[in-house]
């Protein structure tokens, strides 16, 4: 089943729904019923987090390697290297998120603007 699997005009919000909204409504929900009961060393958490990262992991590499839209126009050196940098600037600002992300962006934008001012 794929997002054009129907031609119906309501199909792509039905996809939505189904393959987005609907599992992670279902894991928040479920986070929030065991969660509290769940000791923080345990199997079973230590396995959420692992998916959750391992998913978030492939979302980055998707970015990365499989862009769409303007992304897809910058060089690979371009959008590896700002996460590479970010995730340099993220381990020397104590583990800080934000850092990371402001870096990252900052250098893919600026490496855009420049690219586009070359041309």
């Amino acid at each position: 089943m794929t997002w054009s699997s129907f031609p119906d005009w309501w199909w792509p919000y039905v996809f939505i729904l189904l393959a987005g909204a609907l599992p992670t409504y279902l894991f928040r929900f479920l986070g929030i019923v065991i969660g509290g009961r769940i000791r923080e060393e345990s199997e079973a958490l230590v396995l959420v987090r692992c998916v959750a990262t391992a998913l978030v992991a492939g979302v980055i590499a998707q970015l990365i390697f499989y862009p769409n839209g303007e992304l897809a126009n910058s060089p690979i050196w371009l959008r590896s290297g700002a996460a590479a940098i970010g995730f340099i600037a993220y381990l020397i600002a104590g583990k800080r998120m934000l850092v990371g992300i402001v870096v990252a962006e900052a250098l893919l934008v600026s490496g855009l603007l420049l690219e586009r001012v070359s041309v």
